[in-house]
């Protein structure tokens, strides 16, 4: 195989640094963007396999996880559920060979936000990193760091929502699908538009993941509190309109 490098006069234009994740079992290609990442000012925590990544994950705070699918011990699908499973919303990356949109549509399930399938540029890793990065920091990026829709709030640095002062256990996904909406208050979002939005695909008509994330969303958000925000528009999509 030949040698992984960087291209010459490499610079990086990155100037928010994070705390990153990195589980890769194939040496050169951990080493490659490891290096890479901390050249673009970055602290790199890299596991060769599964269960040490976990064990990082569950006990350390990141600001992004990089994950490889097919991993010694522990596979990287199971690793993200795992760290799901304690509520940490912590923004994640798969980073694998297995790019069909089945393996893609169950590693975003999963709860990723990313996924970029092998071979993949080095830039384009970057530009998502720093995406993600942007997307979750606040502060000095002048991005809104809070939502609030009726009686519903979101705090987009914690990866929280709460209504009416009580906490709701959301998934990634549901949490981006919700924000979507908060963000969207009072007009239709087609299904397309949500592919767009929370999932970064295309018009795929064989796909049910809006209808079965809109169906969790709604047993969370709206069953405990007896009422309907999430409203469906025959043969246009769906509208948020909440209460309080």
């Amino acid at each position: 195989m030949q040698k992984l490098r960087w291209p010459f006069g490499v610079t990086s234009t990155n100037s928010l640094s994070m705390k990153i994740l990195l589980l890769e079992d194939d040496k050169e290609i951990g080493e490659w963007v490891r290096d890479g990442l901390s050249r673009a000012g970055h602290v790199v925590d890299w596991h060769e396999n599964g269960r040490d990544a976990l064990v990082a994950a569950t006990t350390q705070e990141f600001d992004l996880l990089i994950l490889d699918r097919m991993t010694p011990e522990l596979d990287g699908l199971s690793v993200l559920k795992a760290v799901r499973a304690t509520k940490n919303m912590t923004p994640a990356i798969f980073l694998t060979a297995l790019g069909d949109v089945d393996d893609r549509v169950e590693g975003l399930q999963a709860g990723a936000d990313d996924y970029l399938p092998k071979p993949f540029a080095f830039t384009e890793l970057e530009a998502r990193v720093s995406a993600l990065g942007r997307r979750n920091s606040g502060g000095d990026t002048g991005e809104v760091t809070a939502l609030t829709a009726g009686d519903i709030s979101l705090d987009l640095l914690k990866q929280r929502c709460t209504r009416r002062g009580e906490v709701i256990d959301l998934n990634a996904k549901e949490f981006r699908l919700l924000e979507a909406f908060v963000r969207s208050n009072g007009r239709v979002l087609t299904r397309n538009m949500l592919l767009e939005k929370v999932w970064d695909m295309n018009f795929d008509p064989t796909t049910s993941v809006v209808e079965t994330h809109i169906s969790r969303l709604r047993g969370k958000i709206e069953k405990p509190f007896g009422d309907s925000v999430i409203k469906t528009r025959r043969g246009a999509g769906y509208v948020f309109e909440p209460t309080g």
